[in-house]
């Protein structure tokens, strides 16, 4: 174990209530969907905050193809270098679904990961490890129409390919994906197709932090960002709390807004996720 800071202090420098300030400050640059102005200014944003965490931040960007044509899409990738050649990777979409005639604004949905993504970054600035992390921003999560295979996971399903064929995916020895974990009756699900090496993990350290209730939602399967890199043998768990308002009834509506999250919410996503890479860390 290398990374030295005990769970409290972890806690310490991990901000909950700053994160919640970032999701308020992404948000009012409007709908930030797939090549936007508000997702350039979102874009300049995050490049913007992660300056002063030291990470070395890289820009990826690609072609995907849409059932609206060929559109430009980018990933963003920091990294905190590590010496033992393998990698730890914590992922999160950071784009939001074009729904004609609705201002939906993602607060949770893709708010929340790029919020706590920005936030992880400041607390790990200078602290030590061994293995590579990486905190990766995915554009183009979302559908266009009707979601399928081909229409969906756009960043994920290209990053997978280019780190396969650049040898990055071998040296993985854990990635975990986040999705709409602001809500502020937070109960993560046990997502199914996640590596259930992985998930007894992070459910321990949940555990033994005490936050057990927040993640003991339904068993149910999701297709989501981690699902590329488990086709391609990656180690991967999803994160995602599936039941946002009543029966799900403020999921891509004009009413995923900053009030419906909580500041406590992004404090145990942030700790959990703090002490399983310290975990992980061999």
């Amino acid at each position: 174990m290398t990374l030295t800071l005990c769970a409290s202090a972890a806690a310490a420098e991990f901000s909950g209530a700053r994160a919640l300030e970032d999701v308020k400050k992404i948000v009012a640059l409007g709908p930030r969907w797939v090549n936007s102005e508000a997702m350039k200014k979102q874009q300049a944003y995050l490049a913007g905050q992660l300056k002063s965490t030291g990470c070395q931040l890289t820009e990826d960007p690609f072609t995907a193809a849409t059932p609206v044509g060929v559109v430009p899409m980018k990933n963003l990738l920091c990294l905190f270098p590590g010496k033992n050649g393998k990698a730890l990777v914590i992922t999160g979409h950071y784009d939001t679904k074009q729904i004609k005639g609705v201002n939906f604004l993602g607060a949770n949905d893709s708010g929340a990961s790029a919020s706590l993504l920005l936030e992880l970054a400041r607390a790990l600035k200078d602290r030590p490890h061994q293995s590579d992390v990486y905190l990766v921003w995915l554009d183009g999560e979302e559908a266009y129409g009707e979601w399928s295979d081909k229409d969906s996971l756009y960043g994920s399903r290209h990053l997978a390919e280019k780190w396969q064929k650049e040898g990055v995916l071998s040296k993985i020895t854990a990635l975990i994906n986040v999705d709409m974990i602001g809500d502020r009756d937070l109960v993560v699900e046990r997502e199914q197709y996640s590596s259930a090496s992985l998930r007894s993990t992070v459910w321990q350290v949940a555990g033994d932090l005490g936050f057990a209730r927040n993640f003991n939602g339904r068993e149910i399967a999701i297709e989501d960002d981690h699902i590329p890199f488990l086709r391609r043998g990656v180690r991967a768990l999803d994160l995602i709390d599936y039941d946002y308002g009543p029966d799900n009834s403020w999921w891509h509506t004009a009413a995923d807004t900053p009030d419906k999250l909580s500041p406590q919410s992004f404090d145990i996503m942030g700790r959990v996720l703090l002490e399983t890479l310290r975990r992980l860390d061999p």
